[in-house]
């Protein structure tokens, strides 16, 4: 199998999009106000790992800029390239968020901003149940989706081709509540990125907390 043919799907795609991902999603005033939860309820310097980075805006960007100590990790080394040079303030690896060595009760809070749309609901359940693991007892998770009774379907985003897994809000929320959140608050709003090809999307924001419990198993 060539590197190419190991690759990351997703890879592939958001290597494509680069920055125009961000102009596109750049008007998401539901993602401003979910930052803003976020940061409402962390202590001065936590750490926080954004889970499929992108450009590192908005969200690296703002919670950096906060004073928070960032890890971004993406698996399109393009957005990683972007994300170092505009936020520099910000960590940024290229891989799968599931390679990396990240230890238990590690972060004060974790971001899932529309980085679990290409794999399949299994690696979802899996990644979310992981995710929480290296969140502290009582940190925070803020998940946001497409929320969509879809599995493995072939589709466009921004004139690309991709295939598309997600949950309905109340199956997303049976994943989190399973993997040990509490479910505190969420939004819902219909949203048109601002790209010539893109279509209006429902998004979800889901804002949590990690109950104190023993972690959730694997």
């Amino acid at each position: 199998m060539t590197d190419e043919q190991q690759r990351p799907p997703a890879a592939a795609v958001f290597d494509a999009l680069g920055v125009e991902y961000e102009k596109a999603f750049a008007g998401s005033s539901t993602h401003r106000r979910s930052l803003e939860w976020l940061l409402e309820r962390l202590a001065p310097g936590s750490r926080v790992l954004d889970v499929g980075s992108g450009t590192g805006r908005p969200t690296a960007e703002t919670l950096a800029g906060a004073g928070h100590d960032v890890l971004g990790v993406d698996v399109s080394p393009v957005m990683v390239d972007l994300a170092t040079r505009q936020v520099p303030a910000a960590t940024f690896q290229c891989a799968d968020v599931r390679d990396v060595p990240l230890a238990d009760g590690s972060f004060d809070a974790v971001c899932v901003y529309f980085s679990l749309l290409q794999l399949d609901r299994r690696e979802q359940a899996d990644l979310v149940r992981h995710l929480v693991r290296v969140l502290k007892p009582g940190g925070w998770l803020v998940l946001a989706t497409v929320p969509l009774d879809v599995e493995g379907v072939d589709a466009t985003f921004m004139g690309l081709p991709v295939r598309v897994t997600s949950f309905t809000a109340q199956g997303l929320t049976a994943v989190a509540e399973e993997a040990g959140l509490e479910v505190l608050a969420q939004e819902a709003t219909l949203f048109t990125p601002a790209h010539p090809d893109a279509r209006p999307e429902p998004h979800i924001f889901l804002h949590c907390r990690r109950r104190a419990a023993t972690a959730p198993g694997a």
